[in-house]
C-alpha cells in the first residue's frame, strides 16, 4: 500500500485533536502508518464501481400492496387452548427462563 499518498503533519495534528488524543499518549508514528493504511484502503475501495443505486438491494413495497386497516376478529378462548396442553387460567405455562435467587 505505498503507492497511496501519505497523510501531512497538520492533518495528522487535525485527526490528534478531533480524537481527543494527545502527542505525548500515543505513538505518532504508529497512528501515522495506522492512518496511511487507513487511507489505503479507501483508495483501493474508490476503484469498485458505486454507481448502482443501494437502495435497489432492499425490497420496496407499495402503498397499494399493504393491507388494510381493519379490525378482525381474534382467536377464540377455545381455539387459543388448542394451541398447547400447557394453558390454565387464561396463560399458557412456559419453561422458568431465570435462574435462582431471582
Amino acid at each position: 500500500m505505498s503507492t497511496h499518498k501519505t497523510i501531512d503533519e497538520q492533518t495528522l495534528q487535525n485527526l490528534l485533536y478531533l480524537s481527543r488524543l494527545s502527542p505525548e499518549s500515543t505513538n505518532i508514528e504508529i497512528l501515522k502508518k495506522q492512518v496511511d493504511d487507513i487511507i489505503g484502503y479507501f483508495e483501493i475501495l474508490s476503484k469498485y464501481d458505486d454507481s448502482e443505486n443501494p437502495y435497489d438491494a432492499y425490497p420496496s413495497t407499495k402503498v397499494e400492496a399493504l393491507r388494510n386497516d381493519e379490525v378482525v376478529p381474534g382467536l377464540e378462548m377455545h381455539d387459543v387452548k388448542k394451541v398447547s396442553k400447557d394453558f390454565m387460567d387464561g396463560y399458557f405455562q412456559v419453561p422458568k427462563v431465570l435462574g435462582e435467587g431471582a
